[in-house]
């Protein structure tokens, strides 16, 4: 009997010892975590040219505290540091080590531009620290064959230009397409998901293609020869300033094409109304968010949860400028992918999880519009809806287009 005995205490104790190696085991940390802390880094445009973005980083940090007042994820606080780097890529390289090198963070998040990101996408890799969740959608920065340690959270530029082919075939098949794109990344991103959605029709849909660069003073000349060339609808990937000089043209010379116009270019206050509304109407872009201050949101919850979160955490906040819904958003989405990560918060597990998102809804993404990664397909927003713009306000019109196309 005392054999037994002493066998069920030896096995009882052995069981206790191998859960409690269990337990300790499950929790793993990199640099930048610990039992009650996670700490980010990111560079904001707090100042210069581009500072109208320096919101996305306040809304950030006011959506961390609310975490943080809740408790944080898993009993962590969100420790986000965050550094101006005046929209400029020097001291973009200048911070981001300083983010990793001195503060020791876990991993970097949202930095803020394509230049910005481009900068130092080399070294995060280099350095294997996650560059997360970058505000961008060039597609060098979904490459996870490459760049294993990117990930971008913007709609890659290709994607949305492949919707943009799905509805021109759908609705212009007959379309003589005239392109006007910005000579960067961008712009050459947004004419090969095009060319790429209309395939071995491309050749004969598109009658033109002109490029212009951002130092140059009006696009005029651009929008002059694309109406040489017979062009009837007008596919326009460029920037607001340069978006609203084309349909202040295309107003003054009467030409009236289908206009597409691509979604950085689509905001109301940057773009429309210093084009003029009215000369504004009928303009085709796209989404995939809701926008605050459209009406039929007003009763959505995703939407009044946003407008009680401004009023508490950011009051000097504008509620319906949609670069807060955007920096809430992303925000929203990386509190999705820590809590995923569990106890193990590694810069490898923190990546594994961004890259295993699965169907996920966000509160103030259009309804019918999931996020869905894979290690192998790191774009984020892949699935949007076509808006047309009605003199006063973006309307939402259609079903919900998603690019199935290859990730870059």
């Amino acid at each position: 009997m005392k054999t037994r005995r002493a066998y069920l205490a030896a096995t009882a104790a052995l069981a206790f010892a191998f859960s409690a190696t269990q337990a300790l085991a499950q929790k793993k940390y990199d640099t930048g975590a610990s039992d009650t802390e996670i700490k980010i880094g990111q560079t904001v445009p707090f100042s210069g040219a581009y500072s109208v973005y320096a919101n996305i980083g306040k809304t950030q940090a006011a959506y961390f505290k609310m975490i943080n007042d809740q408790g944080g994820i898993n009993g962590r606080k969100i420790n986000l540091i965050q550094y101006d780097d005046a929209y400029s890529p020097p001291k973009t390289v200048e911070q981001v080590r300083k983010l990793v090198e001195g503060d020791e963070v876990l991993f970097t998040f949202q930095l803020i531009g394509t230049a910005a990101n481009a900068a130092v996408q080399k070294y995060l890799n280099g350095k294997k620290v996650p560059q997360l969740l970058a505000s961008t959608g060039a597609a060098r920065f979904n490459d996870p064959q490459n760049y294993p340690w990117t990930m971008a959270y913007n709609p890659n530029y290709v994607s949305e230009g492949r919707i943009y082919a799905k509805y021109i075939l759908k609705e212009h098949p007959n379309a003589k397409i005239g392109v006007l794109y910005q000579n960067d990344d961008m712009g050459r991103d947004y004419l090969a998901g095009l060319k790429n959605g209309l395939g071995d029709k491309a050749a004969s849909m598109i009658v033109g293609e002109v490029s212009y660069e951002v130092t140059d003073p009006t696009v005029d000349s651009q929008v002059v020869k694309l109406k040489s060339m017979g062009a009837d609808l007008f596919y326009d990937a460029s920037t607001p300033k340069f978006a609203a000089q084309a349909i202040k043209k295309l107003a003054d010379l009467g030409w009236t094409p289908v206009h597409i116009l691509d979604i950085n270019a689509s905001p109301v206050s940057a773009t429309l109304k210093p084009a003029g509304l009215d000369i504004s109407k009928g303009i085709v872009s796209t989404n995939y968010g809701k926008d605050p201050g459209d009406p039929q949101w007003k009763d959505d919850a995703g939407v009044k949860a946003f407008f009680a979160f401004m009023d508490k955490y950011f009051p000097e906040g504008d509620k319906l400028n949609t670069i807060n819904t955007y920096g809430y958003s992303v925000a929203e989405l990386l509190v999705q992918v820590l809590k995923q990560c569990g106890d193990d918060l590694t810069r490898e597990n923190v990546m594994k999880q961004a890259a295993s998102i699965k169907g996920y809804t966000p509160s103030l993404a259009l309804p019918g519009i999931k996020i869905t990664t894979g290690p192998s397909d790191y774009r984020v927003n892949k699935q949007m809806q076509m808006m047309k713009f009605n003199g006063e306000r973006w309307e939402l019109f259609g079903p919900i287009i998603e690019d199935s196309g290859p990730a870059g």
